[in-house]
């Protein structure tokens, strides 16, 4: 089944046409500006392009009401609007592109994926925030998480790199990049994750702030004269990396610190201290770890990141040998020789996890 994979982010519109093997036919980014993509530039792309089975798209938030993938029609479609609310950034552009590409290829099935139905399955005990009642029953405040199309696919593909079975396996997915967020994986399943209510709690991250003490939001409202969306821009795109660092890019904060400039070497401390309490604490939750996964732009590509990392985590059981770290590229075992935990690179697909998904929806139907 050829399945064309739609995957509208923040600055961009990925598109992936995948055959029946996973193999790319066609691949294109268009990328987004604040008036959104090019409509017209879409259109020529997929005139070109043989017309797909199905098509899969990316979108972030499916609430309470989607815990994994669904058939898209007009009831679906409205209840993807309804949830705008809880994610402001990120659906409307997803609206947007599974609106674009309808109206281009009408007719073809269309399944949503969500980025935050594998944690559906983390329990109340991580899910749960000790605040109000009514506030929880009212507006479904609970733990979402996201990333979890990353997280599902890296787990399923280091099991299976592994030759492990997948029942009873404890996995720590690691997806670093702008956005960065921990997954707790225990025989497959999500048990809990570090983003929450929204994509800012957990990890330092690119420009956001990661978990900041909610009073200090409080405070610099009281004090600062701050506005609710001030507060929430800076945490969103003022902090982080580019907060610490002056740079959003974890390459040229590696090279600044490389070069001894006190705020890069800083910026990096913060960053691994965040990350190896993330780990150990996910961790807990599944109660001891088998398997570590990186994947993502950082977590792919900085072999600074996993080897620091790698460290400060050997009462865990992890240790990584330090010419396979430093060599790795695709689906890489960075293990050292003999190491409790089995350390793994995999390579980011988003679009073949999206692309499983209509399939086994569309099969089963």
């Amino acid at each position: 089944m050829r399945v064309l994979v739609v995957n509208a982010g923040s600055s961009s519109l990925k598109l992936r046409l995948l055959d029946g093997q996973d193999a790319m036919q066609d691949s294109a980014d268009l990328p987004a500006g604040p008036g959104g993509f090019d409509a017209s530039r879409l259109a020529e792309l997929l005139s070109g392009w043989a017309e797909p089975d199905a098509i899969g798209h990316r979108i972030v938030h499916g609430g309470m009401a989607f815990s994994g993938p669904v058939q898209i029609d007009d009831a679906v479609r409205q209840q993807l609007r309804d949830l705008t609310d809880l994610a402001p950034l990120h659906q409307p552009k997803s609206l947007a592109a599974l609106d674009a590409v309808t109206e281009l290829l009408p007719g073809i099935t269309a399944v949503a994926s969500f980025d935050t139905a594998f944690h559906a399955t983390i329990p109340a005990a991580a899910a749960t925030y000790a605040i109000p009642r009514e506030w929880r029953s009212r507006y479904g405040i609970r733990r979402y998480g996201f990333h979890g199309l990353s997280h599902a696919y890296c787990s399923r593909r280091a099991a299976q790199l592994l030759d492990l079975p997948i029942a009873g396996l404890r996995v720590i997915t690691c997806h670093l990049g702008a956005g960065s967020s921990l997954a707790a994986v225990l025989g497959g399943r999500s048990v809990d994750t570090t983003m929450g209510f929204t994509p800012l709690e957990g990890l330092i991250m690119a420009t956001r702030s990661g978990t900041v003490d909610p009073g200090l939001v409080l405070w610099l409202e009281e004090h600062e004269h701050l506005s609710p969306h001030e507060v929430a821009t800076a945490l969103e795109s003022r902090s982080g990396l580019l907060a610490l660092a002056g740079t959003a890019d974890m390459r040229e904060v590696q090279a600044a610190a490389e070069r001894g400039e006190p705020d890069a070497c800083n910026a990096i401390d913060v960053y691994i201290h965040r990350l190896v309490g993330g780990i150990a604490s996910m961790s807990a939750a599944t109660g001891g770890v088998d398997v570590l996964a990186f994947t993502g732009g950082v977590g792919e590509n900085s072999a600074m990141v996993r080897r620091r990392a790698a460290q400060r985590l050997g009462f865990l059981g992890v240790a990584v040998d330090g010419h396979r770290n430093d060599s790795a590229h695709d689906d890489h075992d960075i293990s050292a020789t003999g190491a409790a935990v089995r350390t793994m690179v995999i390579t980011a697909r988003e679009d073949l996890q999206i692309a499983s998904e209509a399939r086994r929806l569309i099969g089963a139907r």
